[in-house]
């Protein structure tokens, strides 16, 4: 199982950005997925989460930020508008082969990508 993810980049505040995770080896419509991301000197966070009963948020990003996943194609999104300077890290996105109420938890997820960098600058 391989997660790939892309589509980080260097915006100004306000912009949007949208980073995708491809997924190979596993189907994407099935248990979680999720984001999380990682600033210098700060320990990773979660970010977003997308399971059977529905998507979730993390506080700072709730109302900007969207996950999608596209069972076509087995690939999550993460949809970021009105980018801030506060929301520069990598991204990972992360998956768990079987369903858990834990998103939020980074320990629970079997598979991660090699991260994507968003740089938001003021």
């Amino acid at each position: 199982v391989q997660l790939q993810a892309s589509g980080g980049g260097l915006v100004q505040a306000g912009d949007s950005l949208r980073p995708s995770c491809a997924a190979s080896g596993r189907t994407v419509s099935t248990s979680n997925s999720g984001w999380f991301r990682q600033a210098p000197g700060k320990e990773r966070e979660f970010v977003a989460a997308i399971i059977s009963s529905g998507d979730f948020y993390a506080d700072s990003v709730k109302g900007r930020f969207t996950i999608s996943r596209d069972d076509a194609k087995n690939t999550v999104h993460l949809q970021m508008n009105n980018l801030k300077p506060e929301d520069t890290a990598v991204y990972y996105c992360a998956a768990r082969d079987y369903y858990s109420g834990s998103y939020y938890n980074p320990d629970i997820y079997d598979y991660w990508g090699q991260g994507t960098q968003v740089t938001v600058s003021s």
